[in-house]
């Protein structure tokens, strides 16, 4: 049986549709005790607990072969509530942990990666087999633009138009993520998750223009105002963040994601043409 935290989100309801395609018993750990029917169409085991209560969570981990450690994204808790939760694994003989990290977790000038290589470095001496999966940013992130780019024929960057992204396909994430999970001779390894070509808004918008059949021009989207306070934590966070990202943009290579899937990764590209985006000149079937 393999546990997954925040089953409830983009990467844990994937990491969770992964090992159902594979046959795997799944226990999903969500954040609250509403029906999740995506989650039991898989034949998962759905949960409701409060991560931040270790103690709660360690009867859960009970028996798991193995534990897909992802903790809520933006969350200032991150460090003290997952070096808990790696604590009480420990304790519940929980056989194999793989924690979702981040790309480059050393960029100190982004609070939410800072917190991930803390936990990195408990990780690493908390006596566990452990695996690390560093994703770098999704593909998937600008699905919720899309209709927005067919009607406008805009495409807005938080991040300039000059830095380029290694857009990642979530569905690649929860491959390497499975593979993580259930594969021998990995422990001990941190692995890139990272997208197959550089990207800049402009390439991004080049992309969507041939997907949709119309004209897109990528804007840039400036940010006005100081970096909301550290009390604002997500708001905080997303602000350095396409800050970071604007100075510095946010690449790397996917040789590491592309041997742990047996396979290229998906482009960009190959991303948009499994979405449908209503409305717009470019209505997508």
């Amino acid at each position: 049986m393999i546990v997954v935290t925040a089953a409830g989100g983009r990467t844990g309801g994937a990491v969770v549709r992964g090992l159902w395609s594979r046959g795997l018993r799944v226990r999903a750990l969500v954040g609250s005790r509403r029906p999740r029917p995506e989650l039991t169409a898989l034949s998962a085991d759905v949960v409701g607990t409060d991560l931040t209560d270790a103690s709660a969570v360690e009867p859960l981990l009970a028996g798991a072969d193995a534990l897909y450690l992802i903790w809520p994204n933006f969350d200032p808790g991150e460090t003290a509530g997952a070096t808990a939760l790696l604590a009480a694994a420990r304790r519940a003989g929980v056989g194999r942990v793989v924690y979702h990290s981040v790309l480059r977790p050393q960029a100190r000038a982004m609070p939410h990666h800072a917190a991930k290589d803390r936990v990195e470095e408990v990780l690493d001496a908390s006596g566990l087999r452990w695996r690390v999966l560093q994703p770098c940013a999704y593909a998937d992130n600008l699905d919720g633009q899309l209709a927005e780019v067919a009607a406008t024929g805009t495409f807005r960057s938080p991040w300039g138009l000059a830095r380029a992204q290694s857009l990642v396909d979530v569905r690649d994430v929860a491959d390497a993520a499975v593979a993580l999970l259930t594969e021998d001779g990995l422990d001990g390894g941190t692995f890139e998750a990272v997208g197959p070509e550089p990207l800049t808004a402009p390439r991004i918008a080049a992309l969507l223009a041939a997907r949709l059949g119309q004209d897109v021009r990528a804007v840039d989207v400036v940010p006005g105002g100081a970096v909301p306070p550290l009390e604002d934590y997500p708001a905080h966070c997303a602000r350095l963040m396409f800050d970071h990202y604007r100075s510095h943009g946010f690449t790397g290579s996917p040789r590491v994601l592309e041997a742990l899937l047996g396979r290229p990764a998906r482009t960009f590209a190959e991303h948009l043409a499994a979405i449908d985006v209503p409305g717009g000149a470019g209505e997508l079937r």
